[in-house]
């Protein structure tokens, strides 16, 4: 599981930028259970979102679909790509942060933690 800070001032609409990631990036309409929204996409057999406390966080937990493994290469690597890009995409929408914030974020959190 993965957690995402969502950008001050963003956190109000959140469950809307979900639906509507999926709606628009995805192509596909989310199952929802108890504030969960999950799909089925690409190289993922399950992407799960939910938002965290006060919607201050994005919390993500992804299990990946091992059959794209026995695909030929050409094919698998255009799915995993394909994946990975439009679950970019959907971070970047949802938590209103470029990848190259995430990444910087992330990093300083790290260092704080050691």
């Amino acid at each position: 599981m993965q957690e995402y800070e969502v950008k001050r001032g963003n956190t109000a609409d959140l469950d809307d930028r979900i639906n509507a990631g999926f709606r628009d990036i995805f192509q596909t309409e989310p199952a929802a259970a108890d504030g969960h929204y999950s799909i089925s996409y690409g190289s993922m057999k399950k992407l799960e979102v939910w938002a965290g406390e006060k919607n201050k966080t994005l919390l993500v937990d992804t299990v990946t679909d091992d059959s794209i493994l026995k695909l030929p290469d050409e094919e698998a690597d255009r799915i995993i790509l394909d994946t990975n890009k439009k679950f970019r995409q959907f971070l970047d929408l949802v938590t209103c942060f470029t990848t190259k914030e995430r990444v910087k974020r992330a990093k300083k959190a790290a260092e704080k933690g050691n």
